[in-house]
């Protein structure tokens, strides 16, 4: 009896076995399946029923890294916010599946980066470099992730590394250029700059950047044939013969940049930029006809008639009406571009002499003031000063900010505080005249109101 019983155990062991082990490959044969399905609808770009295999894969066996990296490579092609965050996930389950494996965390650092959380996408890479510091094209990926933190220094670092593994990848020597070029070092990212274009002739954000570092070093011939090329591999866009056009101003190539100005509104008559640009070539350039200052204030009119017209517009516009004396129409004008964002500095300095001339004195003034304000370095802050104090004088009755009856060698010395915190003394006769021409004025720097 005994036996018979031990030898039913026995076999109801192998019978619970072979079920296990039939359903086991059974499981095992369905996760092939739904992978094989979902890959499948992947090629055919049917993401819903991929998701859904592969969600199915991951309910057969929730230990599958690879389902989990299928599932986030589907959801990142779909490429919704929401989407991309679920993407997140997945790769993050896939990497703590396989430690080892790289592709997940590469996977997210793309997927973060596409979310412009670039710190986190930053991490992710340096990971992947932990297990193969090899890669140059990951090394590439944490340096432009470090770029768009605000790490210059940290995407330094990783660009060269990513450029002694491969020394033919073009985008990691135009990002090695515009991190130099961040460090105010263009000496150094000229050749990389150089570099880039000379791996892929038609980089044109390389090209355009290598442009600029030609302007910033004072190679104008260089610039000016950088911007042409440019202006041959993408035809389609104005502003590439109207930056073509401003290249040959900025040399003296007056006559060159008319006729490449004038080429390109033949072409789009109706391009408010180009009417800009050949308004400013016309403003600048030297008078040697009185009839320059009227093709200026043509092209610019009608620029400025543009609903679009920016504050540069106007500014320049502005500065025709008002070298042809048209003062009202200049102070019209200028004082929208006062108002237009983002803001011309040079427009407030262009409406306080427009007002000025209109007699609109404390207009003037408030412009003058403003100017301050919005440009970084002011470095002709003493001449402002001094029109600022002379407006003032002009603006409000001596003695109604304060007067100081002090004489010195029988001369009185008035002092007015007005509003823009610069004290000015004038010396001035008793009678109230000025003692000379120059009427003496000194500006003593951020003196505080009494």
């Amino acid at each position: 009896m005994k036996r018979s019983l031990a030898l039913f155990a026995v076999l109801a062991l192998s019978a619970v076995g072979a079920v296990s082990a039939y359903q086991a490959v059974a499981r095992q044969r369905d996760y092939r399946k739904l992978l094989g399905r979902g890959d499948t609808a992947l090629r055919e770009d049917q993401t819903f029923a991929a998701i859904e295999a592969y969600s199915g894969a991951i309910a057969l066996r929730g230990d599958s890294m690879l389902a989990y990296l299928r599932r986030g490579e589907t959801y990142q092609r779909r490429g919704d916010r929401g989407d991309l965050d679920a993407a997140a996930r997945d790769f993050r389950k896939a990497a703590s599946l396989d430690p080892s494996a790289t592709h997940p965390l590469e996977s997210l650092g793309d997927v973060l980066y596409q979310v412009q959380r670039y710190g986190n996408a930053a991490d992710a890479f340096t990971q992947c470099l932990r297990l193969d510091d090899r890669s140059a094209r990951v090394s590439y990926k944490l340096a432009l992730s470090r770029y768009r933190d605000g790490d210059v220094d940290g995407a330094l670092a990783a660009v060269n590394q990513s450029v002694r593994l491969d020394d033919r990848m073009a985008d990691a020597y135009y990002l090695l250029g515009i991190c130099l070029r961040e460090k105010r070092r263009m000496s150094d990212a000229l050749p990389a700059l150089e570099k880039a274009v000379a791996l892929s002739p038609g980089l044109i954000a390389a090209r355009e950047e290598l442009a600029d570092v030609f302007a910033a070093l004072g190679r104008r011939g260089d610039e000016l044939e950088q911007l042409q090329l440019l202006a041959g591999l993408d035809r389609d866009r104005v502003e590439r013969q109207v930056a073509v056009g401003l290249a040959h101003a900025r040399a003296g190539h007056w006559d060159l940049a008319v006729l490449t100005l004038g080429n390109a509104l033949e072409r789009n008559p109706d391009e408010p930029q180009i009417y800009r640009a050949l308004g400013q070539v016309w403003l600048e350039r030297p008078r040697d006809d009185r009839a320059f200052l009227s093709k200026a204030r043509q092209a610019l009119e009608r620029a400025a008639a543009s609903t679009n017209a920016g504050s540069d517009v106007l500014t320049l516009y502005g500065r025709a009406l008002l070298q042809e004396g048209e003062n009202e129409a200049a102070e019209h004008t200028l004082q929208q571009a006062t108002s237009r964002y983002p803001i011309e500095p040079a427009a407030f300095l262009l409406y306080a002499s427009a007002a000025e001339r209109q007699n609109h004195l404390d207009a003037a003034r408030n412009a003058l003031i403003l100017y301050g304000s919005v440009v970084a370095e002011d470095r002709d802050f003493a001449a402002r000063a001094t029109r600022i104090a002379a407006l003032s004088l002009r603006t409000f009755a001596l003695g109604r900010h304060g007067r100081s009856g002090r004489t010195v060698g029988g001369r009185s010395v008035v002092v007015l505080i007005p509003d823009a915190k610069l004290s000015v003394a004038v010396l001035a006769n008793v009678d109230g005249e000025h003692l000379d021409d120059h009427a003496l004025k000194i500006a003593e720097l951020f003196a505080e109101p009494e």
